[in-house]
């Protein structure tokens, strides 16, 4: 056992500070803290050690060889607009003035112009169709959207192009959205 030099106290030999007084006791030492030494950098050098070899071995169990395999990157769109070919095989029978009716049974994409409530009545559907018709848009059509599980009950729907997929229905969009500018391609599922 020492002595704090200032007050007197007891202190055990290695105590760092005296508990009476707080100054630090000469020759104090902080127990239970290593000295620098070496050892840290051996520590160092194993880890890296099994890091390098951890990666290796990783590489070997999922076959890497470090050889790249060729990415490719597909963009999407079309380069043209879809023709005639692109439409469903049953092209629907064209109504009185041109409006289109959807093929019976038959599932595909379309571009949604319109969707009026059928409360104001079909006739305010077929003279937004016969509009779009005026302004270039070919096989715009009505169709009542109760009789399709993909759109929400109670509308006259006006749309334009009949589509087998979602990339050609998305091609075509740029020209109806002149016409309706909330233009939107819609899936129809019977």
């Amino acid at each position: 056992m020492t002595a704090c030099p200032r007050c007197g106290a007891a202190a055990v030999h290695g105590q760092e500070y005296c508990l009476e007084c707080g100054i630090r006791l000469p020759g104090g030492s902080v127990v239970g803290v290593r000295g620098t030494g070496r050892g840290w950098a051996l520590r160092s050098l194993l880890a890296l050690a099994l890091a390098v070899a951890g990666a290796a071995g990783a590489m070997a169990a999922s076959g890497g060889t470090g050889e790249r395999d060729r990415v490719v990157t597909a963009i999407g769109g079309f380069a043209t607009v879809p023709t005639t070919s692109t439409l469903l095989p049953s092209l629907p029978g064209t109504g009185p003035n041109g409006i289109v009716d959807w093929p019976a049974g038959e599932d595909g994409w379309t571009i949604a112009l319109a969707s009026l409530p059928q409360t104001g009545g079909q006739r305010a559907a077929i003279v937004r169709a016969r509009e779009a018709r005026k302004e270039g848009l070919s096989s715009v059509g009505v169709l009542d959207s109760s009789r399709y599980a993909s759109l929400h009950p109670g509308y006259w729907m006006v749309f334009t192009g009949i589509y087998t997929s979602e990339a050609e229905a998305t091609s075509a969009l740029e020209p109806a959205r002149k016409v309706a500018r909330m233009a939107a391609v819609r899936r129809i599922v019977p």
